[in-house]
């Protein structure tokens, strides 16, 4: 009876690579077609009219015309991004659904109860957008005149009110960053959002409000509140005569409000690369670039790593915030 011979290493490593080979064949033919297979949505996580719609829609058009395919804004507003961002992490890991979510994102994990995901195991940056300045104002008949007036009648506990888009917001968190760091006392208003916010603060209906440039600003143009501090770790071009808080006696202090592009995971890394290339470029473009600057974004761009830092690093800083001082959602 005829027996096969014992196949030599050399053949065996061979059929295992051709076996290897072979089914990896319909992956690579896969990610080989992106993105031709259908359109890219980005989930913006916040209802129309916001920051987030508007770097969403600002940046769809660039990516568009790189692509050679359709972007399209969807929003899936909610639970502070949440609902949105999960949104992403349900459809297919295929390059074609991304997320565009604001700093609550680097909130969320700490303070929602019952999150269904895990802000960094489950979610890979593509690319930090930019960041942003918040900007403490008040109604301009009030009688803060400097941020140390704020500073003077928060330590003399004169129940020093101030608003914000909403609980465990940003503005939330670093105005009780801020308080604990200053021995202060403040007491939050939390709104519904940016719209409320503002019609209160022009109205003089709260005294003090802890909103993005790109909230703050047509009021501030208008007269009708007065910026008194802002955020960020430099001075912002759009009031280059309002201090920081950190030199306005508190060193170190940074609270910025930031945007960035995220994707599930699980997306091939081929596409991930891709993505933070096409990104950049149109971050690049001086139209996109003023678009963006005019919505008061400074323009951050960069790897992935750079935007995991980032991100990462704004978690477990505003986590400890939470923890400190027990705040919950709404």
């Amino acid at each position: 009876m005829n027996s096969w011979p014992s196949p030599s290493p050399r053949h065996r490593l061979l059929t295992v690579g051709l076996v290897l080979f072979l089914g990896f064949l319909p992956f690579f033919a896969w990610s080989q077609a992106w993105p031709t297979r259908q359109p890219i949505k980005l989930i913006a996580v916040f209802p129309p009219g916001g920051s987030v719609d508007q770097v969403a829609r600002i940046l769809a058009q660039p990516l568009s015309q790189q692509l050679g395919q359709s972007v399209i804004v969807e929003n899936k507003g909610g639970a502070s991004g949440v609902i949105g961002t999960a949104s992403v992490l349900t459809a297919p890991a295929d390059g074609y659904t991304f997320a565009v979510v604001f700093d609550t994102h680097g909130v969320n994990q700490s303070l929602m109860p019952n999150m269904p995901y895990d802000s960094k195991k489950d979610l890979l940056p593509l690319i930090l957008v930019g960041t942003s300045a918040m900007v403490l104002t008040t109604h301009v008949a009030t009688d803060y005149k400097t941020f140390a007036d704020v500073v003077s009648a928060a330590k003399a506990k004169k129940n020093v009110s101030y608003g914000t888009i909403g609980n465990g917001s940003l503005g939330h968190l670093s105005m009780a960053l801020l308080a604990k760091n200053g021995n202060m006392e403040f007491n939050h208003i939390p709104f519904k959002g940016g719209g409320p916010l503002m019609n209160d603060a022009v109205a003089g209906h709260v005294p003090l409000a802890m909103g993005t440039v790109f909230l703050s600003k047509p009021h501030i143009d208008n007269k009708r509140i007065r910026p008194l501090a802002v955020t960020s770790s430099k001075r912002v071009a759009e009031f280059p005569d309002i201090p920081t808080i950190a030199e306005a006696g508190f060193p170190g202090f940074e609270a910025p409000a930031w945007w960035a592009l995220l994707a599930s995971a699980k997306t091939p890394p081929e596409i991930v690369k891709r993505m933070n290339e096409e990104l950049n470029k149109a971050l690049r473009n001086p139209e996109i670039t003023h678009k963006l600057v005019a919505q008061g974004i400074e323009i951050s761009g960069g790897s992935v790593e750079k935007a995991r830092s980032f991100i990462d690093l704004q978690i477990d800083t505003w986590a400890k915030v939470v923890r400190d001082n027990g705040i919950k959602p709404d």
